[in-house]
């Protein structure tokens, strides 16, 4: 996995924001994409089907775990961590 997810990110390795907008536009540039997305996506479809993990559930948790962490109206519009003084107090720790 860890090989298809290095091959995909080769693609944009040296490319500016707006090359790395533009590459779908490209036939074969974006066929790499996709052939590597789905080899990545392929494996950890597996790897959740061997560990009997309901994938689909462990990524709505994990967007959950950072809609807390992370509040929009705070972690909005900022690069580097922030301090969280007004958790959202719908989160459970």
């Amino acid at each position: 996995m860890a090989g298809h997810g290095g091959e995909l990110l080769y693609v944009f390795q040296w490319l500016t924001p707006a090359e790395s907008l533009a590459v779908m536009s490209d036939p074969v540039r974006s066929a790499r994409v996709r052939e590597e997305m789905a080899d990545v996506f392929a494996y950890l479809l597996r790897m959740g089907n061997v560990l009997d993990l309901d994938v689909e559930q462990a990524l709505a948790d994990k967007i959950e775990v950072n809609r807390c962490k992370y509040p929009a109206h705070l972690a909005r519009r900022r690069a580097g961590k922030y301090v969280a003084e007004g958790m959202n107090s719908s989160c459970a720790s």
